[in-house]
């Protein structure tokens, strides 16, 4: 049975549907070693509800009501049978892209982690420099800081990363009005690197907010934190700005709901490869046919969950505890009289 009053199924068969794994990383990636994550065996198919361990109830429902969807309900249509993919390069040693970007085959797109915490400048240039000098000039190269700089950080990070040709630079500051100006004193002083907006879209409580301000040239678009892949089609239609959809480190389970949200996109929206082919970077998956990067590109589709597997990667009881809590706090903000604020 489902929340007669939203669509979203009763909690009880959600709790049934749910298994919790903990997946190692191949490499450390935005501080994690191990990444959690609840997968559902659902109705239309498995789903994932994955929002990192830090994130509060209000933020993380939007994550669950996308899950929810995404297992229980018919999704839009595919226009396309495959979707092109960027590799993901972690903030690493220049000495080790080499071997991440061998793991994402076929690959004309990077996208690179910069401003790490404990790390300067010299160290983004020098990794950048590797990804540029491994994929050759015809390749696109993008640098993700993940809101890590200031304005004046950004705008001095950016000049000179600009030599490598940069496709564009995703979320260098924290905020909208910070993004706006790092994209004009950029242009004013002839540095040709577009601003992406990420962090601005999925974890604003108005994702549009963005693209009013015109302190982007495309945004980042993820399924999970946007609450789905019909409500993130309505974000894209009513931005008007050129798209990237991406996702958070998920399980094939995940990732083939952003393959969903990117195959449904009308032609002319996106810009260049996704960022959906961070499976490479798991030491292990919940299928036995993992959405991989294969000749620059993934499959869309629903991948069948393993029992082995998800008993494998199986998290320690105290995890599965944590996460089947949160579900059920999650579940209780969507199925409450007014649950808008939650999803935003």
């Amino acid at each position: 049975m489902s929340d007669a009053r939203s669509g979203i199924p009763a909690l009880d068969e959600v709790l049934d549907a749910l298994r919790v794994v903990a997946i190692p990383t191949r490499t450390r990636f935005r501080g994690i070693t191990v990444r959690e994550a609840a997968v559902f065996d659902a109705p239309e198919g498995a789903s994932e509800f994955s929002p990192f361990t830090e994130y509060g109830d209000a933020e993380a429902a939007a994550w669950l009501a996308a899950a929810l969807d995404f297992g229980w309900q018919p999704q839009p249509a595919p226009l396309r049978e495959r979707v092109e993919v960027n590799a993901t390069v972690p903030a690493v040693r220049p000495e080790e892209v080499p071997g991440i970007l061998a793991r994402f085959p076929g690959c004309r797109t990077a996208k690179v982690k910069v401003a790490e915490r404990g790390q300067s400048l010299a160290d983004d240039l020098a990794r950048v420099r590797a990804v540029r000098e491994a994929m050759g000039p015809e390749a696109r190269v993008r640098v993700d800081a993940n809101t890590g700089w200031s304005v004046d950080e950004a705008v001095t990070a950016l000049t000179a990363l600009a030599q490598f040709n940069l496709d564009y630079a995703e979320q260098p500051c924290v905020s909208v009005a910070e993004l706006a100006e790092v994209r004009a004193r950029l242009s004013a002083a002839g540095v040709p690197v577009r601003i992406a907006a990420d962090e601005s879209v999925r974890k604003a409580e108005d994702p549009l907010a963005v693209a009013r301000a015109g302190a982007a040239d495309l945004i980042i678009v993820k399924a999970q934190p946007l609450g789905g892949v019909r409500r993130a089609l309505g974000i894209v239609a009513e931005a008007g700005l050129p798209v990237v959809v991406s996702s958070a480190l998920d399980t094939s389970a995940g990732i083939a709901m952003g393959a969903q949200l990117a195959a449904a996109l009308p032609e002319g929206v996106l810009d260049g490869a996704c960022g959906l082919g961070t499976v490479a970077l798991l030491g292990g998956d919940v299928t036995r046919t993992p959405i991989l990067p294969e000749q620059g590109s993934i499959p869309v589709g629903r991948p069948l969950l393993d029992p082995e597997l998800l008993a494998r990667a199986a998290a320690s009881p105290e995890r599965t505890a944590w996460w089947r809590e949160r579900v059920t706090r999650c579940h209780a903000l969507l199925t409450a009289p007014d649950p808008a604020r939650a999803r935003a």
